[in-house]
C-alpha cells in the first residue's frame, strides 16, 4: 500500500510540476488559469481508484485547486443532458475570490514535426499522429466552451444562481513537449519551452542508443518525472519489448539512461 501511495504521490508531483503550455497571453482566443506557486501537498487518495490517465489528471487539479483558500469548486465533472442525450460534460465551474470560472483540463503530449503543417501551433502533434495541438484548441474552442451557453446547460446552472454570461472562461492546459532526436530549430514565439520534457527518435535508428539503459513506465505513470531507482533494461531486452509495439503502430514513451548518467524521457515513433 506504501508502494502505491509513493506512486500516485510521484504521478502528482508531475503533473504540478509540468508547465503550463503557454502563459501571460492567449492563444487563439484561450486563457490560462494562472496559480500562484505554492508548496506540493501529499496526495493520497483517488476518488476513483484505477481511473485512466485524462481522468486522474482531473482529480489531481480538483485537488490543486482544493489547496488554495480562495478557490470554491461549485461543479466537477457535470454532464449535459437533452433528455437521456448527453451533449456533453463541464468539467469544472469554480469561484476565485469573486469571479466564476468555466475551466477546461487538458493534460497532453505533442511532438514537434517540422513537415506537419506551416505554424508554430501546427508544427506540435500527438505520439501517433491522431491528435494535433491545433485540432484540440478547435476542439474547445467550437465544441468545449461553447457548452456553458447551451440550453441545457442553464439547468445545471440555475441551482448554483448562476448564468452563463457572468462566467468567465478559462483552460488549465499543461503539456509535456518533445524535440526530434537530430538538432533541429524549433521557435518557441507563441508556446512554452519549458514544457519540453525530451526528445523523440523513429524506431530504425535506436541502435544510437545502444550503450544506454531502458524503463518503460507504465501509462499512468507517464506523469511522473524520471526516476534513478527503477529497474532498467539493456538494450537487447529494450529492443524485445519495444518490437511488437512498433508493430501496432504506437509510440511508446521510455526513460533512456546515457552512459554518464543522464536520464532522459523519449518516444520511439514508428512515422517517418
Amino acid at each position: 500500500m506504501s508502494f502505491m501511495k509513493n506512486q500516485l504521490q510521484l504521478q502528482y508531483q508531475g503533473f504540478i510540476n509540468t508547465p503550463l503550455l503557454w502563459k501571460n497571453s492567449d492563444v487563439m482566443g484561450l486563457h490560462q488559469l494562472l496559480l500562484p506557486e505554492q508548496h506540493v501537498s501529499q496526495f493520497t487518495t483517488l476518488e476513483q481508484p484505477n481511473i485512466r490517465l485524462g481522468k486522474r489528471v482531473e482529480q489531481f487539479v480538483f485537488f490543486e485547486l482544493s489547496t488554495f483558500n480562495n478557490i470554491k469548486i461549485l461543479l466537477k465533472n457535470t454532464q449535459i443532458q437533452n433528455n437521456k442525450q448527453t451533449i456533453g460534460e463541464i468539467d469544472c465551474i469554480l469561484q476565485l475570490d469573486q469571479t466564476f470560472i468555466h475551466l477546461e483540463i487538458v493534460y497532453k503530449f505533442y511532438l514537434y514535426d517540422p513537415n506537419h503543417g506551416h505554424t508554430e501551433i501546427e508544427h506540435w502533434i500527438g505520439p501517433n499522429r491522431k491528435d494535433t495541438l491545433l485540432k484540440k484548441i478547435t476542439k474547445l474552442k467550437n465544441k468545449q466552451l461553447p457548452l456553458l451557453y447551451n440550453q441545457h446547460t442553464q439547468k445545471v446552472l440555475k441551482p448554483l444562481q448562476l448564468q452563463s454570461a457572468s462566467i468567465k472562461q478559462q483552460v488549465y492546459f499543461k503539456a509535456q513537449l518533445f524535440l526530434p532526436f537530430e538538432d533541429v530549430d524549433v521557435p518557441f514565439k507563441i508556446l512554452n519551452k519549458a514544457c519540453v520534457s525530451g526528445f523523440y527518435m523513429h524506431y530504425t535508428r535506436i541502435d544510437e542508443l545502444q550503450h544506454c539503459k531502458f524503463f518503460m513506465p507504465d501509462k499512468i505513470d507517464l506523469l511522473q518525472e524520471t526516476q534513478n531507482q527503477v529497474d532498467w533494461c539493456s538494450y537487447s531486452t529494450f529492443c524485445d519489448k519495444i518490437a511488437p509495439i512498433i508493430e501496432q503502430k504506437t509510440a511508446p514513451l521510455c526513460w533512456v539512461k546515457f552512459p554518464k548518467g543522464r536520464i532522459q524521457k523519449c518516444f520511439i515513433v514508428w512515422w517517418p
